[in-house]
Order: C-alpha cells, then sequence, then structure tokens
C-alpha cells in the first residue's frame, strides 16, 4: 500500500513579469520519501521551495502540501513544515540554546515544552556541551547542525533542506549528510532535498526530480531512470583469454539477450533483467568461455543527470 502523498502539484506556475521560474510543474511526494530535487543554478528550485511553503503564491496551477494550500493557508502550512536554505539565519551573538529557543517561541512553543524541545534537539545534534556557547564562536559544520537543529525543534512533518551542505568541509558534510539519513530513517519525517550534490543525493534519496529553466525534465528512482536512459540493463564481462569465434552470435541466441558485444578479452551483454545473469554465466560456460570477473553496469546520478540535461529524457 502506497504512503500518503504529502506534497502534490497539479502545473504549478510561477512567473516573473516575463520569467517563467516555475512553469507547469506537477508531481507528487510520499510520507517519509527523502525526494531530491536536481538542478542548475536558477532552474528554479528555491522558488518551488518557496511556493510549497506559501512564501510566494502561485501564479497558476495549484499545490497541496499536508494537505494545505500554501497560497491560501501558509500562515498554518509553516507551522508543520521545517526549511532550512543556504543561509543558516542564526543570531550569531545569541547561544545555541537560546537561538533554539528563540526560534521555537516563533512556532508558539513556550515553558517547559520549549526547554524540552530545546534540549532534545540540542542532543539530537550533539550539541549539549556547546550548548551555552554563542553561534558565532561555532565552525562552519557545527552552525549548520545548529541550523538543523532550529529546522526541528517544534518537530515538523515535513522538511525542506536547500543546499544543506554548501561551503561545509568534507568532514562537516559527512556530519551533515549521516544526520539527514538518521532522521529520515529513524522518525520517517518527509525530506524535500535540493542540492548540486550529485552523490549526497545518490546517497540519500529515494526519488529525484530534474529540472532545468523551471521545467520538470524527469522523475524517479535512480535505478529506473538509469533502466528508461540507458536502454536496459548491461553486463560487462571481462576474459582470460580469447574465446571462440562463434562466442557472440551464440551467446546472442540465449532467450533474454538483447544485445552483445565483444572487444578484445571484454564481453558487454545487454539483457532483459538483472536476474538473467546467472543463465549468461552458465551458457559462457558451456561455450568454454575463461570468465575473470562479471560487472553489472551501474549509473551513478551524475551519469543519470548529464544525460537527463542533453535531452537524453523529455
Amino acid at each position: 500500500m502506497a504512503n500518503a502523498q504529502v506534497i502534490q502539484t497539479t502545473e504549478l506556475t510561477r512567473r516573473f513579469g516575463d520569467l517563467t521560474a516555475v512553469d507547469k510543474i506537477s508531481f507528487s511526494v510520499e510520507q517519509g520519501e527523502v525526494f531530491g530535487l536536481l538542478g542548475p543554478n536558477g532552474a528554479g528550485k528555491t522558488t518551488l521551495v518557496r511556493l510549497l511553503n506559501g512564501v510566494l503564491p502561485a501564479t497558476s496551477g495549484s499545490a497541496r502540501v499536508l494537505n494545505y494550500d500554501p497560497d491560501h493557508q501558509g500562515d498554518d502550512l509553516r507551522k508543520h513544515t521545517g526549511v532550512l536554505t543556504e543561509s543558516t539565519s542564526l543570531y550569531e551573538q545569541l547561544t545555541a540554546r537560546a537561538n533554539l529557543q528563540f526560534f521555537g517561541t516563533l512556532y508558539g512553543l513556550s515553558g517547559a515544552e520549549l526547554d524540552r524541545r530545546t534540549d532534545e534537539a540540542l542532543k539530537l545534534f550533539g550539541l549539549t556541551e556547546r550548548a551555552d556557547n554563542k553561534a558565532g564562536e561555532f565552525s562552519k559544520g557545527m552552525k549548520q547542525r545548529l541550523a538543523l537543529a532550529r529546522t526541528l525543534v517544534h518537530q515538523p512533518d515535513l522538511l525542506f533542506f536547500d543546499e544543506p551542505t554548501a561551503a561545509l568541509d568534507p568532514e562537516a558534510t559527512h556530519q551533515v549528510t549521516e544526520l539527514i539519513a538518521r532522521l529520515s530513517r529513524e522518525s520517517g519525517r518527509t525530506i524535500f532535498l535540493c542540492t548540486h550534490n550529485l552523490d549526497e543525493a545518490q546517497r540519500l534519496c529515494n526519488r529525484v526530480a530534474v529540472i532545468n529553466k523551471g521545467c520538470l525534465l524527469a522523475i524517479g528512482a535512480p535505478a529506473q531512470l538509469a533502466r528508461d536512459l540507458f536502454q536496459g540493463f548491461w553486463v560487462d564481462i571481462e576474459l582470460q583469454a580469447a574465446p571462440p569465434g562463434d562466442l557472440a552470435a551464440n551467446l546472442g541466441k540465449l532467450t533474454g539477450v538483447e544485445k552483445v558485444t565483444l572487444d578484445n578479452l571484454k564481453l558487454a551483454v545487454q539483457i532483459h533483467s538483472e536476474e538473467m545473469i546467472p543463465a549468461v554465466v552458465t551458457k559462457l560456460v558451456e561455450l568454454t568461455a575463461q570468465i575473470v570477473r562479471v560487472n553489472p553496469r551501474v549509473y551513478s546520478l551524475e551519469d543519470i543527470y548529464f544525460e537527463i540535461q542533453k535531452g537524453g529524457r523529455s
């Protein structure tokens, strides 16, 4: 049974004068997903996040977010979402604790409840021992962890992260991505992730959407997008010695094998599905091929992204 949809858009559009920043985008995000939004600078990612949070009104089309209409129920919606932008938006002269309590009061928290939520957020992001230090004294990685804590202090159902690891060093980036993964895994929150970091998106996201110039180019799980873009499932096989001359032709007769190419000792086999690999190996052994290694071909999200952007999928 599918999870409930927390975001649904239908031909959502936003124009700024003659510029169409978001152009008739329709998609949905399910509860508990880590959903990635990928695209170059100026693609419309930040504008889309603002539309989905009711910060900007749509020019046309519609959206439902957590069953709210962002255009008309933005104040109510934002009580249930957390947004982390590229800027940490912290008050550097305030302590970590004071920052969280200030933002908590903006969401209507007070008294013992505010204190409890603050302590929980500090503990979750490993900041308890630095709770009474000013945010301005923190490293970039610690500031980003505090900013993540700020987005969670009111325990929102839906989190929007816009370039959460921008300008962080590798160690801080690792800390932040691990925290995001943990949030999804342990709390089941829905996370909407805008990022230029394709390795990060591949590691974290269940599905991704690729946009450019305000248009949605593709959406789906990376593995499915790869199958659609690169025409089937390929296996690369390295041989130890030159095979019989008729090996490629005979292997091509096997049911489920769609294409075979042989380049010296490297064999590339296009098959109907991954389940065909044992049958291919068995057939090669029957044909006296000496196999060194078998590697199912894996396409990275970077491969997928650039293929889509150059028009591999419309």
